[in-house]
């Protein structure tokens, strides 16, 4: 009989523990592997790359069974476009969370674009930039992104209009659509810079200019 004697340890597995579901309701064990799937979708999006994230890595990513992520997503094109309003969804939380409680004074423009920078950075705005790009050349990639992108960039321009303090609308949208263009842009060239301040100097830079047009 065999005893095991000599033989190495098992090798360890990469993939993250499976989302824990006893003592769950069906509904709620649903809910889990599902938020676990596109959490899992993320994070290879950031960790390999759009060309990288196939549907056996975010499987073992979540830690789940190859029949399990089939019940929830029939195919890589499904769980791409869950992952999309998901990503746009914890963009939102982001940008909520900082705005709530924000005023009107002084303060409330430079708390504005604290809150913009904030929905522009992390894995959720990374994994994003892996679809925007992928969607250049996926028609079908970016008809899925366009919903999920215009509702959250609708957030993002309500937001600012009604705290930015500034009365001119056209000169509003002038501001939000600058500031998007530069904290996207920072976010864009993050990795390419050595100075680590530069990206405040600009922001700076643009709240001393656009600040001129809460006087006028």
């Amino acid at each position: 009989m065999h005893t095991g004697r000599g033989a190495g340890p098992a090798p360890q597995s990469s993939a993250q523990p499976a989302p824990r579901t006893a003592g769950l309701s069906r509904r709620e064990q649903h809910a889990k592997t599902h938020a676990a799937l596109l959490d899992a979708t993320i994070r290879c999006l950031v960790d390999h790359g759009y060309a990288g994230t196939t549907t056996q890595r975010i499987q073992e990513e979540a830690g789940v069974s190859r029949g399990a992520l089939l019940h929830h997503f029939a195919s890589k094109s499904e769980l791409l476009v869950a992952a999309i309003h998901h990503i746009a969804d914890r963009r939102l939380a982001v940008l909520g969370d900082h705005v709530a409680g924000l005023g009107d004074g002084p303060e409330s423009l430079p708390q504005m674009v604290h809150a913009v920078r904030s929905a522009m950075t992390g894995p959720a705005f990374q994994a994003a930039l892996e679809l925007w790009a992928a969607s250049r050349t996926d028609p079908q990639l970016r008809q899925a992104l366009l919903p999920a992108e215009k509702r959250l960039g609708s957030a993002l321009r309500n937001h600012f209009e009604r705290h930015a303090g500034i009365a001119d609308p056209e000169a509003a949208r002038t501001a939000f659509e600058s500031l998007m263009a530069l904290v996207r842009g920072i976010e864009l060239t993050r990795l390419l810079r050595t100075d680590s301040t530069l990206a405040d100097r600009v922001v700076d830079d643009w709240l001393s200019n656009v600040a001129r047009l809460r006087e006028s």
